[in-house]
C-alpha cells in the first residue's frame, strides 16, 4: 500500500501528461515558455483571483509575498507554530520575528481567538496556514486584520481546491500561496508553486520578484529572487488540472470511508461545516502514537506525521518564543498521526486501514467535535 499513489494518478493521466510534456521538448522553451501563461489564467480562474503567480516553490510564494508587502528586519508576522517550517523559514530569511499563535485543538489550524493579544507595534501580517487541506477560520481573521491594517497570507500549500464560505482557498485574503510539490492534492513532478492575489500592485511587484526584480530585461527595479516555476512542470501540472475535479472527488469518498468507519471510535480532526477540504492528509488522533504506528508498519500500512515538533521547538526557532508558548500545539504534537489517502485508494484498502488502527487504538480515543 502506498501513503500516496502518484504511479497510480499518473498511470490514469499518462497520455495526456506524456503529451504535455511532449510538447515543451517540441518548442523547447523550458523558461517562461506558453505553459506558463496558461497555467496561470487556468488557476486564476480556478480561484476566482484576479491574478495567479506560478513561483519555483510553495516557499518561494511565501517569501516573494513576503518581499511584494516589504517585510524587513525588524517586523513580526503572526502564525500558527503548527505546519511545515517553511512557513516560519519564509519570516526569518527576511529578518522579520515570527510570532506564534497556538492552534485550536478541533481543527489544528490557527486559534483565530488568540491572535489580536499578540499583536504589536510591530506585526505587519499574518499567515495562517490551511492545514491537512481544509482553510483556517478566514473570516475571523481577516476581520482582525481589518481592524489592525493588516495584510492576510493564507499559507494554502495543502489545501488548493478546499472552498471556505463558497470561495475557494487562495482567494481568501489579500494573498494566497500554494505548492505543487508532487505529493500535494494537485502536484507536479519536482517543485512548483503559485501566488494569488487581485491586487494588481502587488502583482506587478511578485512577477518582478520572481525574475531577480526585473521590470524589463536588464532593468532591475526591485530587489528579487530567481523564483519561476519552469515550463515543464507547469505543463504537468496543466495536464493533472484535466481531472483535479474528479480527484478532489475521490478524495471525499475516501474521506467519507474513512470518517464512516472511525467517527466516535478515535480522534478526527474536527471540519467545520462552513468549509471543505481537500484531504492533503487524512489524519486521526490518538494515544501511544508509536505503538500505533508501529502496529500499523508491521501490517504493511505506512503512516506519517505531520507534524512531530511545532515550530516553536524547533532548534533554530526556539529564539524567537518560549517553550510553553503554545501547548495545543505541543499536546497535538504528539498524537496526530496521517494515514494513507488520495484518490485512488479502494474502499477496501481503507477498511484495512481502519480495523488495523483500531486494534491497535484500542478504538476508545474520543472523537473531536464536527462544528
Amino acid at each position: 500500500m502506498e501513503f500516496i499513489d502518484l504511479k497510480a494518478q499518473y498511470q490514469a493521466g499518462r497520455e495526456n501528461i506524456n503529451a504535455r510534456i511532449q510538447a515543451v521538448l517540441d518548442h523547447g522553451q523550458y523558461i517562461m515558455g506558453p505553459e506558463v501563461e496558461e497555467l496561470e489564467a487556468r488557476l486564476a480562474a480556478f480561484t476566482g483571483a484576479r491574478h495567479c503567480i506560478t513561483v519555483s516553490s510553495g516557499t518561494e510564494a511565501l517569501l516573494i509575498s513576503l518581499m511584494a508587502l516589504g517585510i524587513e528586519p525588524g517586523d513580526e508576522v503572526i502564525t500558527t507554530p503548527f505546519s511545515f517550517i517553511a512557513t516560519a523559514e519564509a519570516i526569518v530569511l527576511l529578518g522579520a520575528t515570527p510570532v506564534f499563535v497556538d492552534i485550536d485543538p478541533a481543527t489544528c489550524n490557527i486559534d483565530p481567538t488568540l491572535i489580536e493579544e499578540n499583536i504589536s507595534g510591530r506585526t505587519r501580517a499574518i499567515m495562517p496556514v490551511s492545514l491537512y487541506g481544509q482553510p483556517a477560520d478566514m473570516e475571523a481573521i481577516n476581520a482582525i486584520a481589518r481592524r489592525h491594517g493588516l495584510c492576510v497570507i493564507e499559507d494554502a500549500a495543502q489545501s488548493f481546491g478546499a472552498t471556505y464560505g463558497g470561495k475557494r482557498s487562495c482567494n481568501l485574503s489579500a494573498i494566497g500561496c500554494t505548492s505543487f510539490f508532487p505529493s500535494k492534492p494537485l502536484g507536479c513532478y519536482g517543485d512548483g508553486g503559485a501566488i494569488f492575489t487581485s491586487d494588481a500592485q502587488l502583482a506587478t511587484a511578485m512577477r518582478e520578484i520572481r525574475i531577480h526584480g526585473q521590470s524589463q530585461r536588464y532593468v532591475h527595479t526591485r530587489i528579487g529572487v530567481g523564483g519561476r516555476m519552469d515550463t515543464l512542470q507547469c505543463a504537468i501540472v496543466l495536464a493533472k488540472l484535466d481531472q483535479f475535479d474528479w480527484e478532489l472527488k475521490q478524495r471525499a469518498r475516501a474521506a467519507a470511508s474513512y470518517d464512516a468507519l472511525l467517527s466516535g471510535k478515535v480522534g478526527l480532526v474536527a471540519r467545520p461545516r462552513d468549509r471543505s477540504s481537500v484531504f492533503a492528509q487524512y489524519t486521526v488522533v490518538v494515544d501511544e502514537r508509536d505503538r500505533v504506528r508501529a502496529a500499523l508498519h508491521e501490517a504493511g500500512i505506512p503512516s506519517a506525521v505531520h507534524y512531530p515538533v511545532p515550530m516553536h521547538l524547533q532548534p533554530a526557532y526556539a529564539r524567537w518564543s518560549e517553550p510553553d508558548s503554545a501547548p495545543v500545539a505541543q499536546a497535538m504534537a504528539a498524537r496526530v498521526l496521517s494515514l494513507p489517502m488520495g484518490p485512488y485508494l479502494d474502499d477496501t484498502s481503507i477498511g484495512r486501514v481502519c480495523a488495523t488502527l483500531l486494534r491497535a487504538a484500542g478504538a476508545n480515543a474520543p472523537a473531536c467535535r464536527r462544528d
